[in-house]
């Protein structure tokens, strides 16, 4: 593991990159939605939450070879971060939960 302090150390050491794409994109929303939750009631919460689910989408960016989940990561790490920082693209956190949840339901399956 490098320099960096992760707030999900065992994952970053290499069980991230264990799970299927699925999995990842599931566990990604899981955060994604807590810091929706958290956003305007309380700001503890929602720093960690955010900063979570962009610690999972930079620990899947890093566990990828494969250039088309590569792009979606990217894309989906800045429709995120957009959101919390003037939303420029016009998101609605539906439609970004929505994204996610589709992966929860094929990780189940």
């Amino acid at each position: 593991m490098d320099s960096v302090k992760y707030q999900h150390a065992g994952l970053a050491d290499g069980q991230w990159g264990k799970m299927s794409f699925a999995e990842q994109m599931g566990n990604i929303g899981s955060e994604v939605s807590r810091a929706f939750r958290w956003f305007e009631k309380n700001p503890v919460r929602f720093q960690a939450s955010f900063e979570r689910a962009v610690e999972l989408m930079d620990l899947s960016i890093r566990a990828t070879n494969d250039s088309g989940k590569l792009k979606e990561l990217c894309r989906a790490r800045e429709e995120f971060c957009d959101y919390f920082n003037g939303n420029e693209w016009g998101s609605e956190p539906q439609q970004i939960q929505k994204y996610y949840d589709q992966f929860v339901l094929l990780a189940r399956n």
